[in-house]
């Protein structure tokens, strides 16, 4: 199974995202990620999806359906070598006096921060590729997770070019 990143642009209307997800579930593809929140433009949100592809459910046969959408402006694929892709993790671990040191030392390791100390734990923030945080969280585990939370991929093209470019046009036309 292969992973693909698409960025949606989208008006800011309500029940868009239950619409999109929906045409996912009916295709029968599982959404390994998502995050939506609005762009610079406030009226235009940006939805990132992850989605795991096998063979037989050909990812095209969505994306012309997303394409049909009334409040779907615009939508790529980011390859992973032309787009910067990042998560966001807060992760709280058993610390104690001894293991205190040691956990700051990892955090310090994978250029995260520690955003909360309590005498029987530490939260931590980390941001990056989920590569990085699953390394991050298998070098904490033997300290003992008490909690976890991960967002979804976000992820932007490389170089000066916009995704909102064009589609700001189009829909500045149609007003």
């Amino acid at each position: 199974m292969s992973k693909h990143t698409l960025s949606v642009l989208v008006e800011n209307t309500p029940g868009i995202l239950a619409r999109i997800a929906a045409l996912f579930s009916r295709r029968g593809f599982n959404i390994d990620s998502l995050a939506v929140g609005v762009t610079e433009h406030p009226d235009i949100s940006r939805i990132t999806i992850v989605v795991g592809v096998v063979d037989a459910l050909p990812l095209e046969q969505v994306t012309k359906q997303l394409n049909k959408l009334v409040n779907v402006l615009k939508i790529v694929e980011l390859e992973p070598g032309s787009a910067v892709q990042r998560e966001l993790v807060l992760v709280k671990v058993r610390a104690d006096n001894e293991t205190r040191s040691q956990i700051v030392e990892i955090v310090q390791l994978f250029r995260a921060k520690t955003v909360d100390v309590s005498p029987e734990a530490v939260t931590i923030e980390a941001t990056g590729g989920s590569d990085k945080l699953e390394a991050m969280l298998k070098m904490l585990e033997p300290f003992g997770i008490k909690e976890l939370v991960q967002s979804g991929t976000i992820a932007i093209g490389r170089g000066a070019r916009s995704i909102t470019d064009r589609s700001l046009r189009a829909l500045d036309r149609s007003a």
